[in-house]
């Protein structure tokens, strides 16, 4: 690279990205540690794993800032198309791994497709929401936007890996930002908030409630002569809606899905089936108190109480062993990443780069707030990677190429028009 770029690195994200790796590796250390004398030739450890991975993962950033600006925008296309293939390709040639086909094995190494596609995708789209004709405003756009969204989601669903699949919806950050209506997002969190409500209540007293409110509105704004047949629709598709939820809810979700659910709403206590993992994950959580129990000190995270502790629960080891200030430590360095990357987004002077940044912001911000509401108990879990901290080559690499293109795109601002 040439020492211009270097100086045009943003170096602030550069060093929240190390701090967050390196602590990640430390708590990964500590959850898989047992007592065994450290080398880094015992590829049998998965802290030695992630170390290789790291080191590996400096290559692909060097990779990525090495190519030219032009690259990413000019075969954004292709870059997506061979993804998809990656994503359909497991069906014929991917490795079954706890009850989930979303990996390629290559000898002793997996890599899941997946965790790159995010990336793959982020550019596709950006260069569709930056093509000069494209207008974000226009039904037909909105619906080729939502099918390059929509396509690799629904690959990775029957795999099955809905967590993955969730993920997808961080890409409606950008397309807000491009100019997509709220009534989108509205309709979106609507629909969440009476799925929750339903599951928690019966039907009719939901319906009964929001027809209530919309009576009330109505009232007060009869001066106004309100539009009757639009309230009488919403309500009527609404009335819908909340009827169909338990037919989803008990046809469509699997069992391990619907317990989960009903675990987080109180409506079930399994501690030692289906809601372990939560159970024991908040009580190596709580028991860190102010300052936790010290590195390698936790007694959850030593006597391998938590499952997936070094995956997905990896969080859980922070709160134990480094406590609320730890815990809290994380949590900030994860809300300066996304405040950075905000910045940098809204300083791009074209608009392909500002989507992809976009784009990235909503993946990170999706991961972040899952995985810590999951290793919290405040969501169902779902299973998906908490970003540069969790166990995984996949989850790294995908994450470290996801952040470092749009680093790259933002070191060559300066020469954009």
């Amino acid at each position: 690279m040439a020492k211009s770029s270097v100086a045009a690195i943003d170096w602030i994200t550069v060093l929240i990205f190390l701090l967050l790796v390196a602590f990640g590796w430390a708590n990964i250390y500590s959850a898989s540690y047992e007592g065994e004398a450290f080398s880094i030739t015992d590829l049998s450890q998965v802290y030695v794993k992630q170390g290789y991975w790291i080191l590996l993962s400096i290559v692909l950033i060097v990779i990525t800032q090495a190519i030219e600006v032009k690259f990413y925008e000019r075969f954004a296309g292709l870059i997506y198309v061979i993804s998809l293939v990656s994503l359909l390709g497991l069906f014929i040639f991917g490795k079954n791994i706890n009850g989930a086909t979303s990996w390629y094995a290559f000898g002793p190494i997996g890599l899941q497709p997946s965790e790159f596609a995010k990336a793959c995708t982020a550019l596709a789209l950006a260069k569709f929401l930056s093509d000069m004709q494209t207008n974000i405003k226009f039904l037909g756009h909105q619906v080729r936007a939502f099918l390059i969204i929509a396509i690799p989601a629904i690959i990775i669903v029957p795999q099955p890996d809905p967590g993955s699949a969730l993920v997808y919806a961080a890409f409606f950050f950008p397309l807000y930002r491009e100019g997509l209506a709220a009534i989108y997002l509205i309709v979106g969190a609507s629909a969440a908030a009476l799925f929750i409500l339903t599951l928690l209540f019966k039907p009719l007293w939901v319906v009964l409630a929001i027809a209530a409110i919309m009576l009330f509105i109505l009232i007060k704004n009869r001066k106004k002569k309100p539009k009757y047949s639009r309230f009488l629709l919403v309500l009527v598709v609404i009335t819908g809606f909340c009827f169909s939820v338990n037919y989803i809810f008990n046809n469509v979700f699997e069992q391990r899905h619907r317990d989960r659910f009903n675990i987080v709403l109180g409506k079930e206590v399994d501690s030692k089936g289906i809601g372990y993992n939560t159970n024991q994950s908040q009580i190596a959580i709580g028991s860190g108190s102010w300052t936790g129990k010290g590195w390698k000190e936790g007694t959850q995270t030593k006597g391998g109480f938590v499952p997936e502790q070094h995956t997905d629960y990896i969080f859980s080891t922070v709160g134990e062993e480094w406590g609320f200030l730890g815990a809290t430590t994380v949590v900030i360095l994860f809300v300066l990443l996304l405040l950075r990357l905000l910045h940098l987004a809204e300083r791009q002077k074209s608009q392909f780069s500002r989507v992809y940044g976009y784009s990235v912001i909503g993946i990170l911000f999706i991961h972040f707030a899952i995985n810590i509401g999951m290793v919290t108990g405040l969501i169902p879990t779902i299973g998906i990677p908490l970003p540069f901290f969790s166990y995984g080559g996949s989850g790294l690499w995908g994450f470290t190429l996801l952040l470092f293109i749009f680093i790259k795109l933002d070191s060559n601002r300066v020469n954009e028009w």
